[in-house]
């Protein structure tokens, strides 16, 4: 008797398809699970973002303008083009000194070839004078 599409398998050839088949499932989880694994945080691309702007950024002269819920604006000028920016330090209170209230001039770290990705606090360079 015909299959559902209208195929005749012998028993040695339903058992290959359904290996094949089962086959396929176990590939398919296997790549999910994997690319899952590698896909990284919003957290550790930020954390990696920090990282790299600490070890290579170009410094700069910035003024912190306001200080409200673990977020640090400031502005600061390259090459006559004034930028206006704010990290979110909710993950750095740690480096945050306690005193924060006499705002003014800071260091900043922005990178050359888009001035506009900046940071003044990472877990290893601080821009805020103590």
């Amino acid at each position: 008797m015909p299959g559902p599409f209208g195929l005749v398998l012998t028993p040695s050839e339903q058992v290959t398809v359904g290996l094949a088949a089962l086959l396929v499932v176990l590939l398919a989880i296997m790549s999910f699970r994997a690319w899952k694994n590698s896909r990284v945080s919003p957290e550790e691309r930020e954390r990696r973002r920090r990282a790299s702007l600490a070890a290579s950024g170009r410094m700069g002269a910035a003024t912190l303008v306001e200080v409200r819920e673990g977020l640090l604006f400031y502005s600061y000028d390259v090459r006559g083009v004034e930028y206006t920016a704010s990290q979110d330090v909710s993950r750095l209170l740690a480096l945050v000194p306690e005193d924060l209230a006499a705002l003014g001039p800071v260091g900043v770290k922005y990178d050359p070839r888009n001035p506009a990705n900046s940071i003044i606090l990472a877990e290893q360079w601080s821009g805020i004078r103590r």
